[in-house]
């Protein structure tokens, strides 16, 4: 080919400029179509305005205590002045040196990245600004997997973060943030973790341990590699060195102190039933109030005082393992019970008597029957706040929470309600009934007589006497000659005692099941005046914020009259002062004014003690889990219940310093000067007594019995 073929064409300068102009309008496309691609799954405007990352929902005490933590990710969330300046150093140092210049992408360390990634033919160099791995971490449809369409949605969500935020406040989002090992989320909750200590407190080298943790948390943890994590909190040492965030002489004295982890002590499960009880409540009321206790970050606020927790669960469980001991006493001396326990079971007697003896673990299968449980709960009679719960001697054994899913036989601690049905109905407490044998008609068509627990008889009684001794001939004879037992199930309904109480005689005698919170309440509304107070466990509920979202008050009904509840408390104050229950003060030495009631069932298979004061109502429940294995002869209520209320309720007097409080007699009760023996007024010659009444019930007839005495005017002479 010749010269003159040789024809090179030259474009012209317009032609030129148009092609790169359609390729760069097609580049744009392209890159906008990209764009358009990815951004479809990409975080709202409105998440991007909410900052809402996964925070720890706790549970506080009244006294302030926190009682437990709920969580997915467990974070604190801190405000940025509460986090050390040392710690945003450490973190700009260690992530990105460029964080506050750039604009959410480093496009020369992008550039840099995927240089070193085409040499190496892998994906391990990473070159995510701050703002862009704040992007991954709030944003799950981001994702972690290194590709390049995440890349491109890392990109796109941290201009968008960049354009909303200021630098200052995605630090304190990246910080809050990142995972730092060991389940802990942001720098209070790592903090607490490694050093014990909260944010304020860290010092530039922990700081810089924590700066290090982010970038991969169990190679560098602290507590499983303690070596590669104090290499990693060197250099990001240097690195704040060579930013000028440290001097040459701080950077030496840091980089040779040694780690100094301080392990918080494994936080003492307090009231872990009524922690139970709020958490099973707080999923009903997520439901209602549209929360997540898990992730929102809220902090309840509960009833229950730690002291008078710490008060009922030394008080109960010490007298559990004594009423233990008598069981077990009871059961290697009694063969034929142990095999009645064992029926239809493959473990041999021998083996249980060791299980009873600690010899070898228990079965599971026989803890409901060798285990004595108990349940003691308190309350706020006139705010029916709930102080104290104890369900069981154990939760890490047993969840099951008897202070308020029990349901047992109350015995005669069911009483009370009797003998308030009948003041109700406006008879006196010296109404007078024969303390003689009957017979009581079963449900199941069999017929019972009864007896005294002291096996007793004797002529006419009172309605205080047989509260105060507990007769139980005189508790029938009130079903059955003054009121009905329809009335007395009325009278529970109103009180709310929520089981099924059948209308039969038997029901003086607290056949019926009950639920210990249930007949506490009930004993609250003789000492608040007559009122039931619903029992309540949280009174508040705030956000992360501090925001109140929701307040909690109780139901309250009116059950009986002022009048009523203070005769029935004064009858009640005569079981402590001088009846079943005066072993209160005789033996355990509570000398605060109260009132109270001992109960016992059938073959002592359960115990009770409830009782009250102007101040708080508790009642205590001490049984087997399986209703067919007593306690043992003789372990009524007055040795196997009243011990741990008595205990409870003097050491709770004693840490909460208070003083005595008088039960206050209404206007409507009257004292009314009595013939001690008819209970009629007397005459002069009777032998007096005083004696309350509502007014309108008090007596009107004179003592027929001590009539005047004509003496003799004779002189008798002795004659010798």
């Amino acid at each position: 080919m010749g010269r003159a073929d040789r024809h090179i064409k030259l474009i012209s300068w317009p032609v030129a400029l148009l092609r790169v102009l359609i390729l760069y309008i097609i580049g744009i496309i392209l890159l906008l179509l990209v764009f358009m691609h990815y951004s479809k799954d990409l975080p709202s405007i409105e998440q991007l305005q909410k900052f809402d990352p996964e925070l720890i929902t706790r549970i506080y005490s009244s006294d302030g205590v926190v009682l437990d933590e709920f969580y997915t990710q467990r974070r604190i969330l801190v405000p940025l002045k509460k986090i050390p300046p040392a710690m945003i150093q450490a973190v700009i140092s260690i992530e990105d040196s460029r964080f506050l210049s750039h604009w959410g992408v480093s496009v020369r360390d992008n550039f840099r990245a995927l240089v070193k990634d085409i040499l190496t033919l892998s994906k391990q160099q990473g070159a995510s600004t701050l703002t862009q791995q704040l992007a991954r971490i709030l944003y799950e449809k981001i994702g972690f997997e290194k590709t390049f369409s995440r890349k491109i949605k890392e990109f796109l969500t941290a201009l968008q973060i960049e354009r909303m935020y200021a630098k200052s406040e995605i630090l304190e989002m990246y910080i809050n943030s990142s995972y730092m090992g060991h389940g802990r989320y942001g720098i209070q909750s790592a903090a607490k973790r490694y050093f014990n200590k909260s944010s304020e407190e860290l010092t530039p080298d922990e700081c810089a341990l924590l700066a290090g943790v982010i970038k991969h948390s169990r190679r560098f943890s602290p507590l499983e590699r303690p070596v590669s994590a104090f290499q990693r909190r060197n250099l990001v040492l240097r690195r704040m060195m060579e930013h000028h965030y440290l001097t040459e002489e701080e950077f030496a004295l840091y980089k040779n102190t040694p780690l100094q982890l301080m392990e918080p002590d494994p936080p003492a499960k307090i009231a872990p039933y009524f922690v139970e009880y709020v958490r099973q409540w707080l999923q009903k009321e997520d439901d209602r109030l549209g929360l997540d206790i898990l992730k929102d970050g809220l902090s309840i606020y509960t009833t229950l005082d730690t002291r008078i927790q710490a008060c009922a669960d030394s008080s109960l469980l010490k007298h559990l393992a004594h009423q233990q001991t008598v069981l077990n006493k009871r059961l290697l001396n009694n063969r034929e019970e142990i095999e009645s326990i064992l029926e239809d079971s493959t473990i041999t007697l021998d083996q249980v008597q060791a299980m009873i003896r600690g010899e070898m673990p228990l079965n599971e299968q026989l803890r409901k029957s060798l285990i004595v449980q108990g349940a003691l709960i308190a309350l706020d009679p006139t705010s029916g706040r709930i102080l104290a719960m104890v369900g069981g001697r154990d939760f890490n054994e047993s969840e099951f929470n008897r202070a308020v899913q029990a349901k047992r036989q109350p015995g005669s601690v069911f009483k009370p309600i009797v003998y308030a049905t009948a003041i109700d109905n406006g008879f006196p407490v010296t109404t007078q009934l024969l303390n003689q044998p009957v017979v009581i008609n079963m449900p199941d068509g069999t017929r019972w007589a009864p007896k005294n627990y002291d096996l007793s008889t004797g002529g006419n009684t009172t309605i205080r006497e047989g509260l105060r001794r507990s007769l139980n001939l005189i508790s029938v004879r009130i079903v059955q000659k003054l009121i009905s037992p329809a009335s007395v199930v009325e009278t529970a309904k109103r009180m709310h005692i929520t089981t099924r109480v059948p209308a039969v005689d038997a029901i003086a005698l607290g056949s019926a099941e009950v639920i210990p919170i249930e007949i506490t309440s009930a004993y609250g509304i003789f000492a608040n005046h007559g009122v039931w107070v619903e029992p309540i466990a949280v009174t508040r509920i705030e956000d992360r914020y501090g925001n109140v979202i929701s307040e909690y008050t109780p139901k309250q009904d009116l059950v009986f009259s002022e009048e009523t509840a203070y005769l029935a408390t004064n009858l009640l104050e005569t079981v402590i002062n001088e009846g079943t229950g005066r072993n209160t003060r005789l033996r355990f030495g509570f000398r605060i004014t109260a009132a109270g009631k001992t109960g016992t069932t059938n073959d002592f298979t359960d115990a009770w003690f409830l009782g009250f004061t102007p101040r708080i109502v508790a009642g205590v429940w001490v049984g087997v889990d399986n209703p067919a294995v007593s306690l043992g002869d003789n372990e009524s209520g007055a040795r196997a219940a009243l011990p741990a209320w008595a205990r409870f309720m003097r050491e709770t007097y004693k840490v909460m310093k208070w003083n005595d409080k008088k039960f206050i007699r209404p206007p409507g009760v009257i004292e009314v000067e009595i013939c001690k023996e008819t209970k009629l007024l007397p005459s002069k010659y009777c032998p007096v007594e005083t004696e309350l009444f509502i007014k309108g019930t008090e007596p009107t007839e004179h003592c027929p019995l001590h009539k005047d005495i004509h003496e003799s005017k004779k002189i008798d002479r002795v004659i010798f």
